[in-house]
């Protein structure tokens, strides 16, 4: 035929800049989408030969990209079923486009649902290129090649030529902006990420190899994927060693995955892939690991709306038709396919870690502390997972003994059930540093988890509502008899002047220690008991742990560390620090408790008999009465205070049962460590 122009069939000629202005953040993808159509070609002649419309050679079934920098132009060959003129009218120039201003306006934000949802694949080419040229011939009989050129405008050409071999070539001419796709290592990454699983050999030049002191090509074609991946193949055809070997291929220098979960799915949707379940750093966790393709087309890494939240920290592949090519992620979430798929996977792995808790209970336990993280998170996160996962779902006590859920109540629910009905589950996050507190539970015969995971905290918060009559108490959060309250607490016997004079003597000997508040408490805790212990309580604690990782918390994590210090009445030390010092000041300090509470007395009297009067109706001379009381008593108490801190410097065993009490707690720092460790000394 004589060479054709014509103007490509859009209702607006201002397709091309659109292209290069909406999809330019995705340049590269016009690779994947050559490469891609030049694989669709070649399987339709598979189909062709299959069903016996083509009976011509077979023997050259493969894709080869060029480039050739003196050119300056990026080819992508295939021997597919080519084109014919009328094809090429039909498919290229005529583009089911509506107008421009309805497109700008529905995908201004939404540029990845371009290519693909409406057949733009090829155009993509004019990303990077300022011309574009296809020579084709179809694979029918008496076809004659046919050569397609265009500019980047709507104008093109297309006429006849002499092409001995059925199959497409495209030529990009590439622009100055994107020289480097003429780059060897450009081209062959970009191949690699897109094309690495195709079904169709991908060439890309020659092997090398080392040769006299440097690299030289082959003659062995490069060919840069592997046709058919372990997701392909049928889960009885693979043995472990395969499923790791593919693991390693998808993430080089990584350790062994735990184990995996092959996905097969023909109904209501079409899904392949294989899940791995990776050895986690509990302090970095890499998301976005999960590769998404499409006809063995890599799609994208980025899987938030294919896969609920919490499976972003496994690794793998899914695969599906059902996911169109090229969509963005806000089309993801809202496709009802992609839903079913989230729910699917969800079920799957579920399915899959009950199956292991069956078939080998230690077997699990043993990979328990590892995948317990991606377990709590989807238990937190998603309440279908909750509730399948309750039952393969493992406490570890701090004596390395793994029970269910069901298995831990009935353990200790005759024993830790206090007067009111409630379970106490007991816990540690610090074998070590809780040491002293985990002895005095188990003391008692109580059991003590060990719950050192980043989303322990949450996960206990859950179970408190989940489980019935249910509490989680950290072991050092109170003394033991508080923690499993059996019976009503026996009380100390101090009187109120007794507490607060002995509470700012201990008081004024706790060590400072930046953004934490102490209050003293007074406990008849048993003369074999601890002196002193340090405990922090329970909701605050966790509320400020919590807020770490849970946007919306901040307000816990400004305020300061809350921390009680208990003082043992029963022990014969504290005992006798405190005979000691009532000897030392309580005769000095006697009178002036005496004159306290006479002028408290006094002041309690005037505010009764103002109670029911306005601020302007009460007496001048009444107000200051009052004011000079309220001084009087400010001064009293602040003399008090001076004499009890003023003994309290001097008394070397106070200041060591404090400093003790800190010791064991690992909050002994800095100089006041290395004072304890002086006045040790001396002790001795």
């Amino acid at each position: 035929m004589d060479a054709q122009k014509g103007s490509i069939n859009v209702t607006s000629e201002n397709i091309f800049p659109v292209i290069k202005k909406f999809l330019y953040s995705d340049h590269e993808i016009f690779l994947r989408e050559l490469v891609s159509n030049a694989v669709d070609a070649t399987q339709k002649l598979k189909t062709l030969n299959s069903v016996g419309e083509y009976k011509g050679p077979m023997n050259d079934l493969n894709v080869e990209v060029k480039i050739d920098k003196e050119a300056g132009t990026l080819s992508v060959i295939d021997h597919g079923v080519g084109m014919t003129s009328g094809e090429i009218d039909k498919y290229i120039n005529q583009i089911a486009f509506s107008g421009a201003e309805e497109f700008l306006a529905k995908y201004k934000n939404d540029s990845n649902a371009i290519i693909g949802h409406f057949g733009l694949g090829f155009y993509s080419a004019f990303m990077v290129a300022t011309k574009v040229v296809i020579k084709t011939k179809s694979y029918r009989d008496d076809s004659v090649g046919v050569e397609w050129e265009c500019d980047g405008s709507p104008e093109f050409t297309m006429k006849d030529i002499d092409k001995k071999d059925r199959g497409t070539e495209i030529i990009l001419y590439i622009d100055d902006e994107n020289k480097d796709f003429l780059e060897k290592s450009k081209v062959e990454s970009l191949l690699k990420k897109y094309c690495r699983y195709l079904p169709v050999p991908i060439i890309f030049g020659k092997k090398e190899e080392w040769k006299d002191g440097k690299m030289v090509e082959t003659d062995q074609d490069n060919i840069i994927n592997k046709t058919e991946p372990e997701w392909t193949k049928s889960p009885a055809t693979l043995t472990d060693k395969d499923y790791i070997n593919f693991y390693h291929d998808l993430y080089p220098m990584s350790e062994d995955p735990l184990f995996w979960i092959h996905l097969n799915v023909d109904f209501p949707f079409h899904l392949t892939g294989i899940l791995y379940f990776p050895k986690l750093d509990k302090n970095n966790f890499n998301r976005n690991k999960i590769q998404l393709y499409c006809n063995q087309v890599f799609v994208t890494d980025s899987v938030e709306g294919v896969v609920p939240e919490f499976m972003m920290l496994l690794q793998g592949v899914i695969d599906s038709p059902d996911i169109p090519l090229n969509v963005s992620r806000s089309y993801l979430q809202s496709d009802s396919n992609v839903k079913k798929i989230s729910g699917y996977i969800t079920r799957k792995v579920a399915d899959r870690l009950q199956q292991l808790f069956n078939d080998d209970r230690k077997e699990f336990e043993t990979k328990w502390d590892d995948i317990k993280i991606f377990i709590e998170f989807g238990m937190l996160s998603d309440e279908k997972f909750f509730d399948r996962a309750k039952s393969f779902t493992l406490l570890k006590n701090i004596d390395g003994q793994y029970f269910s859920l069901e298995e831990y109540q009935n353990l200790i629910k005759d024993n830790q059930t206090d007067k009111d009905g409630q379970l106490i589950y007991l816990y540690a996050n610090d074998k070590d540093t809780q040491y002293q507190y985990i002895e005095n539970a188990k003391a008692k015969g109580y059991d003590v988890l060990l719950m050192d995971g980043q989303l322990d905290n949450h996960l206990a918060s859950m179970l408190e509502q989940k489980l019935e009559k249910s509490r989680f108490v950290r072991v050092d959060s109170d003394i033991i008899p508080n923690l499993i309250k059996k019976d009503d607490i026996k009380t100390d016997s101090l009187n109120d002047d007794e507490r607060r004079v002995y509470a700012e003597m201990f008081k004024s000997q706790i060590p400072t220690i930046e953004n934490s508040e102490f209050i003293v408490m007074f406990e008849a805790v048993g003369a074999l008991d601890q002196p002193l212990l340090i405990t922090q309580n329970e909701f605050m604690r966790r509320m400020k742990e919590m807020q770490s990782v849970q946007p919306g918390m901040s307000f816990y994590g400004k305020m300061p560390d809350s921390f009680n210090l208990i003082v043992n009445i029963d022990n014969p030390l504290v005992k006798k620090v405190l005979e000691k010092a009532n000897i030392s000041f309580g005769e000095e300090i006697a009178p002036i408790n005496v004159d306290i509470k006479e002028k408290n007395l006094k002041a309690e009297e005037l505010r009764k008999a103002t109670h029911d009067k306005k601020e302007d109706e009460i007496p001048v001379q009444d107000k200051e009465s009052l004011r000079k009381l309220e001084d009087e008593v400010a001064d009293l108490r602040k003399k008090e205070e001076d004499i009890v801190k003023k003994y309290a410097s001097s008394d070397s065993m106070l200041k060591q049962l404090v400093d003790l009490a800190f010791l064991s707690n690992n909050m002994l720092k800095g100089e006041a460590l290395s004072n304890f460790i002086k006045r040790s000394t001396q002790l001795l």
